[in-house]
């Protein structure tokens, strides 16, 4: 049997430096002259779609360029091109990696052809990183759909044709406010509740951290973005009453050491944006998480819970850059996996309700 075409869709803003490597790589992944690598651009010049155009490839290629800003646009504007649609599996994949693997990238593809709807990696972060994944995104989506999913904003995936097509329909539905909110940073979580809709979700798990641009200087972009995704599609799903294996959680918060002043200048930060909310020491993270959920299962918008976490979120990340810097790797993972323990324990009567 003749295998079905492939595709890859590279979203990118101002990443002249890395956009070639990661367009070769994805090419070498792909290994198909069939194949079409879309480009999806919004820079701010030029010198990135130049050196995507300039990178040799076997498969074809395709620049869109001027398009609106925010990653979700970029994706879904390439996803609806009639290059895509043909394609059994499409790559998706961060194009600010310094250290793109043709391994991983390939590994994905290959479980979404074996019939995962959707495969993302898995690799380990720094400690001081992923926090909206480790504190947020991770325990909410375990808690309330049963899919534990080690990272499930990371930007390198694969998706079938069936569950992109279904993504694509669906964000068509969305109210406004979410809808602009799929269109930036929340299109991760939703590329991958909406996927976990039609089939499998599976993680492909590397032993050695992405090396990527940062993202703690756009946590306020992310949080507001990506939450009230988070929180709308989990609050749609009905849950497992018991997590899905009963095995305990395991987290990966990779050891790195942080000078004094950045940790400090990391908590100024984290003040300017928003000073503690009241009545935090009453009810310790995750339950203000908790009742954000709750919340929006009661009608809510998820983006006005969202708005109302955020304090509290940000509070958590203090709490977690105070006291994470002095411990080990392993009391860092021990304190994530309790945590996510606790929204599991808090939530399940409240998903088991009338």
């Amino acid at each position: 049997m003749t295998p079905k075409p492939t595709a890859a869709i590279l979203p990118s803003r101002n990443e002249a430096a890395t956009i070639a490597a990661v367009t070769a790589v994805a090419d070498r992944a792909l290994d198909d002259t069939r194949a079409v690598i879309m480009h999806a651009d919004s820079s701010d010049a030029p010198d990135t779609a130049n050196s995507f155009a300039a990178a040799p490839t076997r498969a074809g290629k395709v620049g869109l360029t001027g398009l609106s800003r925010g990653k979700g646009a970029q994706i879904l504007a390439a996803a609806r091109r009639p290059e895509i649609p043909d394609a059994e599996v499409v790559l998706i994949a961060d194009t600010d990696t310094r250290n793109p693997d043709p391994a991983v990238y390939r590994a994905l593809l290959d479980r979404v052809r074996d019939g995962a709807a959707l495969a993302i990696a898995d690799y380990p972060r720094h400690w001081d990183e992923a926090n909206l994944t480790n504190h947020l995104a991770r325990p909410l989506i375990a808690a309330a759909t049963g899919h534990d999913v080690p990272q499930p904003l990371a930007g390198d995936l694969a998706i079938s044709r069936e569950a992109l097509a279904a993504a694509v329909r669906a964000a068509a539905a969305l109210p406004a406010e979410l809808a602009a909110c799929t269109a930036g940073y929340g299109i991760d979580a939703f590329l991958l509740l909406t996927a976990a809709a039609t089939g499998p979700v599976v993680s492909i798990r590397t032993d050695e951290p992405k090396r990527h641009a940062g993202s703690f200087g756009h946590l306020p972009a992310i949080f507001h973005q990506a939450v009230p995704v988070l929180l709308h599609l989990t609050a749609e799903r009905s849950r497992p009453p018991v997590p899905p294996d009963g095995r305990p959680v395991l987290y990966r918060a990779s050891d790195r050491a942080l000078a004094p002043d950045r940790v400090q200048a990391m908590l100024t930060t984290l003040d300017d944006l928003a000073p503690p909310p009241d009545g935090y020491d009453d009810e310790p993270w995750p339950l203000p998480l908790a009742d954000a959920w709750r919340a929006v299962n009661s009608g809510t918008p998820a983006p006005d819970a969202a708005r109302q976490l955020w304090p509290h979120y940000l509070h958590r990340v203090r709490d977690w850059l105070t006291s994470g810097q002095y411990a080990t790797t392993g009391q860092r993972a021990q304190m994530l996996a309790a945590a996510h323990d606790r929204l599991h324990t808090v939530l399940i009567p409240a998903a088991g309700a009338p």
